[in-house]
């Protein structure tokens, strides 16, 4: 049974890096806080990317400290693989009903020595390294995982025992079932991310039937050093691309897919992305097809300016479709806006669409939210309190609220968490009135 106190000052929704930052700084404060996440492991997207820009620092170098910042805290605890069922006001606070998901491990037993995942043999697409690497059916998500316990796939384990043979702590257990949790906690902070638009989202793109036609965390992943393929390859055959098309606006500023809105972080990641393919394949060609570059933050122009200094094109274009060849290359209709409309097929080995971001998560009668018409949580008064949402006690931080890139969703956590610890001050003070 999954051991937790009855009562939390706060309840964190999301273990990116804007929930562990919430959490980071109402933990500092004094508060008791309580840190969900759906998936097997924090760091969310972040742990996942290879640079950010415009620095090109080591993304995992900036968010695995945080995260095990936040698994050593005294006052933080944190519950992986887990979603909310429902919240409940109850007086000043709320009732919080939770669903683990089972692991089919005994994580309190659990020594992280993956002797179960070598034994495994059977593999599947590997979630984070965005399908194109492999992973055991029990597997401990990545090197940097935390909490480094591995998560049985049912859908791929073949109940052969080799795992639980395998296991010196005996802690497989096939028959463990979910847990229903209840807790009750004081104010509760969403930081539930971002997904990306889906890849068939324009059919004309053919991102769901071209194999050569990339996402960009896929992108992020097959450049990072401990990715599936060590250096930048095509998935299809293993090619080194010479021709390699970012493709801007792919999934938003679009009305006809429902994402109306810029993302903001779109030009930015594909501008680091290009850079990083110069730096590692100076004979690569990167282009990047782009309605306007949109560089709004600190240091974000220079950058802008520096990938044009190293050889990235950037050319003004309307992308029509994305059409598959001979060999897997790809060829791209093209209405070259800068050169009076011109319309062009142009050849690539590689095409990354920039998909745009959506929300992460929904909350479908699990809290009483309201969402604006894009979809992100409702903020009644934006430019002063950002980080409030449309119900007292509950606040909001990141791209939960729509989009943004890494330094604005850290700093809108600090802001949900310094309200949320002076809602908590007001009504124990309150509390203590009435006493």
């Amino acid at each position: 049974m999954t051991k937790i106190k009855p009562f939390y000052d706060g309840l964190v929704l999301g273990g990116g890096i804007a929930g562990m930052q919430a959490a980071l700084d109402l933990a500092g404060q004094g508060f008791e806080v309580l840190l969900v996440e759906k998936e097997p492991t924090i760091g969310g997207v972040m742990v996942g990317l290879n640079k950010v820009f415009p620095t090109l620092d080591c993304s995992s170098c900036i968010c695995t400290p945080r995260m095990a910042e936040v698994a050593h805290h005294d006052r933080i605890s944190v519950l992986c693989y887990t979603d909310l069922v429902r919240a409940r006001r109850r007086n000043a606070g709320f009732e919080v009903i939770l669903r683990k998901k089972p692991r089919y491990v005994v994580e309190e037993d659990c020594i992280g020595c993956s002797l179960c995942e070598l034994a495994c043999p059977y593999f599947a697409p590997h979630e984070f390294d965005q399908g194109l690497g492999a992973r055991a059916a029990i597997y401990i998500p990545h090197g940097n995982a935390i909490p480094q316990v591995p998560v049985l796939d049912p859908d791929y384990c073949m109940l052969d025992g080799n795992c639980a043979r395998a296991c010196p702590k005996n802690c497989i257990d096939f028959a463990q079932q979910a847990e229903e949790l209840s807790v009750g906690v004081g104010s509760i902070i969403v930081a539930t991310g971002l997904r990306l638009t889906p890849m068939g989202a324009k059919k004309q793109y053919g991102g769901d039937r071209h194999a050569n036609v990339m996402n960009p965390l896929a992108m992020e992943r097959v450049q990072s050093s401990n990715g599936p393929y060590g250096h930048i390859l095509r998935p299809s055959d293993g090619k080194i691309p010479r021709s390699v098309a970012y493709v801007q606006c792919a999934g938003s500023r679009d009305q006809s897919i429902g994402v109306p809105y810029c993302s903001r972080v779109c030009c930015m990641y594909a501008l680091k992305q290009a850079i990083m393919i110069r730096h590692q394949r100076h004979d690569t060609q990167v282009t990047i097809y782009h309605m306007d570059i949109r560089a709004f933050g600190k240091g974000y122009e220079q950058f802008y300016r520096r990938a044009q200094s190293e050889g990235v094109r950037v050319v003004k274009a309307k992308v029509a479709r994305i059409t598959e060849v001979e060999n897997g290359d790809l060829s791209l209709r093209v209405e070259l806006i800068d050169e009076g409309g011109r319309v062009a097929d142009i050849r690539h080995d590689l095409v990354v669409l920039s998909q745009g971001t959506i929300p992460g998560w929904r909350p479908e009668g699990a809290l009483p939210l309201e969402v604006d018409d894009d979809g992100f949580f409702a903020i009644p008064d934006i430019a002063a309190r950002p980080a409030n949402s449309t119900a007292e006690g509950i606040f909001v931080a990141g791209v939960a609220t729509g989009p943004k890139d890494i330094p604005d969703s850290i700093v809108e956590a600090g802001a949900a968490a310094m309200e949320a610890a002076m809602y908590l001050d007001r009504v124990r003070e309150s509390a203590g009135e009435m006493a």
